[in-house]
């Protein structure tokens, strides 16, 4: 009996499509977190609040959430390059491992900003 396990095979063109699709949405949600960092600066500016811990905070959670995009995109070009379900599951699961480590380290930096400063 055989074991070989039939071949599944992208089209060229979906698979082309969806890439340009992953980066057009990239393009669209890192013009708006953009947007959204010049918005928050401008409101901490005109406010003078960009030393309080809540503007620090905010302001880090933004960038946080812009590296945590950035890898999802890159994780969804990976996925749309990938040769077949072994190579999927295996940038998955590098994604999830090296996403776990980037939010502890996040979630850290988050609460030490929030925190007042002890002198």
């Amino acid at each position: 009996m055989s074991t070989t396990q039939p071949s599944f095979e992208i089209p060229a063109e979906m698979r082309d499509f969806a890439e340009k699709s992953v980066e057009q949405a990239r393009s669209a949600l890192t013009s708006f977190i953009q947007n959204a960092r010049k918005a928050a600066d401008s409101l901490q500016t005109s406010t003078k609040t960009a030393e309080l811990p809540a503007s620090v905070a905010f302001s880090r959670g933004l960038a946080f959430t812009e590296q945590n995009v950035t890898a999802a995109f890159d994780l969804a070009q990976k996925l749309v390059r990938a040769r077949d379900v072994q190579e999927a599951v295996q940038l998955q699961s590098d994604y999830v491992r090296t996403q776990f480590a980037a939010l502890q380290t996040q979630a850290k930096e988050l609460t030490s900003a929030v925190q007042p400063n002890k002198a």
